[in-house]
């Protein structure tokens, strides 16, 4: 089980710290990238094709402004992408949201909340489970213990 982190930027690392610290909670092993779809496209390229050849299985592409990697990298392999939109700018990540929800057939790419790089790592983390059933296992437990406490934290609630 891999997972690769793929930053546009080196500003970036405080949001995407967070899928590379879910994914280490979960016990998979995970690489991190600073590569630019713009900048360093014949890197981007060299890094995707090593990616797929070292067992990577799914990428995390975090990008903000017109936040084209996850859709640039989506075109480039067949790996799952999951685009995490980062608020850069003065519309505080929107434009990112929209650059990568707005992907042209037949490119996709899983995209969630702005700077929400740990459900990234969690959407990732249920890829995997396809595949492995002691990650799924896991996953299940921790999704138990999840309810357990909110039921708990919440019992006995009222508004009155």
């Amino acid at each position: 089980m891999k997972v690769a982190i793929i930053l546009g930027s080196a500003s970036d690392k405080g949001t995407m710290r967070k899928a590379a610290e879910a994914l280490e909670g979960a016990g998979v092993a995970w690489s991190a990238y600073v590569v630019s779809a713009h900048r360093t496209p014949g890197l981007l390229d060299e890094t995707l094709r090593a990616l797929e050849g070292d067992g990577t299985e799914v990428i995390i592409a975090g990008a903000g402004l017109a936040a084209h990697l996850p859709g640039v990298i989506a075109s480039r392999t067949l790996l799952p992408v999951v685009g995490v939109p980062i608020s850069a700018g003065t519309l505080g990540g929107l434009d990112a949201l929209l650059s990568m929800v707005q992907m042209p057939q037949p490119v996709p790419v899983a995209t969630v909340g702005v700077d929400n790089a740990a459900n990234a790592a969690q959407l990732a983390l249920r890829i995997l489970a396809l595949k492995y059933p002691d990650l799924k296992k896991r996953l299940e437990e921790a999704r138990a213990k999840t309810q357990s406490a909110f039921a708990e934290q919440n019992a006995g609630f009222s508004l009155l």
